[in-house]
């Protein structure tokens, strides 16, 4: 089928709409006329601006939908603009409720999700199980794209960051004290869940030997990360560089970019790496690497732990598994040149 109008469906978060990315690309590859619309929610909306594989952006604002009378509200302003699409098909690589509903109410006659869909999503589009079902989620996505005849070689990750966004990166940076021209490495202390983070005193110990070795730790993060940045630096004999809260995310891609490693644990920023070819050294505890690591050719240092991908937000034995990963295994993994 040559289809003409194709919508994703991928709202958050910041890592699962980097990996849903090459998904894009494959379809314009293979459908280079077709116009490719994607509904994605605000926190991760940047991510997809200007992008050639793209063509329109159509924001999920989710508190407006938190309660019926939302729903009803601006439910009925979302399906008009849906079905204006004339879509020929959607694709839910969420697979919840929520995007089943959005897939649903475009009113595309084919509507497809990927296999390890939740929710009863599959009950709205046909599930979607190939032979990546239980690896990565990246190729899990990619199976999806497969199934609608697209050819999947390299893995490409379309993010364009413009030169103004650029331009400011190194500005932000240059006021915070570090020229993008010297060596540095990327620290990222912060996650999602309390069990992904490796400890402030372990980052602190790594910012020390980096500057020993002549290259410049600089710490990134949201806003929410500030308070382990200060901890990280109330532990160090220099202070790195403090760059958390301060940048967009495409002004924190282009500087993850132009680092030599970027160190951190299971967190978005981490697949930003993986985005723009930087080499990634992780952490990995409580989640799978299988799933969820660093996709290609990455770094993945493993709590060594009976209990490694218990999936636990918060340890019930009270143990902090990725404190037992030493910064010196860190520092060689590094690897720096």
């Amino acid at each position: 089928m040559n289809y003409k109008n194709i919508l994703i469906v991928k709202l958050s978060a910041i890592g699962d709409v980097i990996h849903a990315l090459p998904v894009a690309h494959a379809l314009k590859q293979r459908y280079p006329e077709a116009r490719i619309t994607w509904v994605v929610e605000k926190p991760a909306y940047e991510l997809l601006t200007n992008n050639p594989d793209i063509d329109e952006i159509i924001v999920f604002d989710k508190p407006k939908f938190k309660s019926i009378a939302g729903v009803l509200t601006n439910g009925y302003q979302l399906t008009k603009q849906l079905k204006a699409h004339h879509f020929d098909v959607a694709i839910d690589l969420q697979g919840l409720l929520k995007s089943a509903a959005i897939s649903y109410l475009s009113g595309a006659p084919q509507r497809f999700v990927y296999c390890n869909a939740r929710e009863g999503s599959h009950l709205v589009g046909e599930r979607v199980c190939g032979e990546h079902q239980n690896g990565h989620v990246v190729d899990r996505y990619l199976d999806v794209a497969a199934h609608l005849d697209c050819t999947v070689g390299k893995v490409v990750f379309p993010l364009h960051i413009t030169e103004q966004e650029s331009r400011t990166a190194e500005a932000i940076a240059k006021q915070a004290g570090l020229q993008l021209t010297n060596p540095y490495v990327v620290l990222a202390p912060g996650t999602n869940w309390a069990s992904k983070c490796w400890p402030t005193t372990h980052f602190a110990k790594l910012a020390d030997k980096l500057y020993d070795a002549n290259v410049i730790p600089v710490l990134i993060g949201g806003p929410n990360d500030q308070r382990l940045a200060q901890e990280i630096i109330a532990n160090t004999q220099v202070p790195p560089i403090d760059l958390t809260g301060k940048t967009s995310m495409k002004q924190l891609a282009y500087m993850i970019k132009g680092a030599q490693a970027f160190v951190g644990g299971d967190t978005g920023p981490m697949h930003l790496a993986v985005a723009v070819g930087t080499k990634v050294v992780t952490m990995f505890g409580p989640t799978d690497p299988k799933r969820n690591g660093p996709y290609g050719q990455h770094t993945v240092l493993l709590a060594p732990v009976p209990c490694q991908g218990c999936w636990q937000h918060n340890c019930p034995k009270k143990m902090d598994c990725l404190a037992t990963i030493g910064v010196d295994e860190v520092y060689k993994s590094i690897a720096l040149r």
